[in-house]
């Protein structure tokens, strides 16, 4: 699944797929930096702190997952790296671009090339096609000419096995359908990283296994994944998993295979 879309790093076959993506050789130089970030929301009681001086490094092909109580700054954490909302004060480097820098426009611009984003609410426009949604984010960043575009989005829908619904409103598809289709509409602009915000959340443990599969596929094919997640099973499974509790990394922990390579 997704073979076809994503840029293959060269691995050879013949391993499981969880394996071979724990011994990922993990680029020395890294992908995100973030340094003494601090984000403190205003509010009608006063200054509320949602990260306190978190500083973090991730690097290309790794699969970190991020866990904490709820309110812990886990949300927060990656909208500071995706760019959707603005730090207090600190740094926020992605592939050398300096976000703490970067006007509105420029973020945009930027985030729809580098970032594909998942929500656990799948975030699709219910008034249009499943193939609608995946051509909306294509048309946004115009890398694409109108024939390949569509044949792009429709290739994305095979390679998550719903071709056969393209036409059809989300509404017309189960919640885990609507995942796979939201994962394919983060790959429309074959992004270098993909960032999921609790996408297994609403669904069943058999489901929630096929979409974390997809995700285990798209790191061997060389992306980055950051994935929030209360599913502890889940997140011991990704290559690196960080704790948050108060607004600050409290434990940054290799998963299990990791350990034992």
């Amino acid at each position: 699944m997704l073979n076809n879309f994503v840029k293959s790093n060269g691995r050879s076959g013949g391993r499981s797929r969880e394996r071979s993506e724990q011994e990922t050789k993990i680029s020395e130089q890294s992908q995100i930096r973030l340094t003494n970030l601090v984000k403190t929301y205003k509010s009608a009681a006063g200054e509320l702190p949602a990260l306190n001086g978190v500083d973090l490094e991730i690097y290309p092909g790794e699969f970190v997952a991020i866990t904490g109580k709820s309110g812990a700054g886990k949300t927060t954490l990656i909208n500071m790296i995706t760019g959707v909302d603005r730090l207090t004060s600190g740094e926020v480097w992605v592939d050398d671009m300096p976000l703490h820098k970067m006007r509105e426009n420029q973020l945009a611009q930027w985030r729809g090339r580098t970032m594909g984003i998942i929500y656990q609410s799948f975030h699709l426009m219910p008034s249009l096609s499943l193939l609608d949604n995946i051509l909306l984010p294509i048309d946004l960043c115009g890398l694409y000419r109108n024939g390949e575009s569509t044949r792009r989005a429709m290739d994305l829908l095979t390679q998550v096995e719903l071709q056969d619904h393209a036409y059809k409103p989300p509404s017309a598809i189960s919640g885990g359908q609507q995942q796979r289709v939201a994962i394919a509409r983060a790959l429309a602009n074959d992004p270098p990283i993909i960032v999921a915000d609790e996408p297994t959340g609403r669904l069943d443990s058999v489901t929630a296994e096929s979409i974390f599969q997809i995700f285990l596929s798209l790191v061997e094919h060389g992306k980055t994944i950051l994935m929030v997640t209360h599913d502890s099973n889940l997140a011991h499974r990704a290559s690196r998993t960080l704790e948050i509790a108060d607004g600050e990394i409290t434990t940054s922990n290799l998963s299990y295979n990791e350990r034992l390579n």
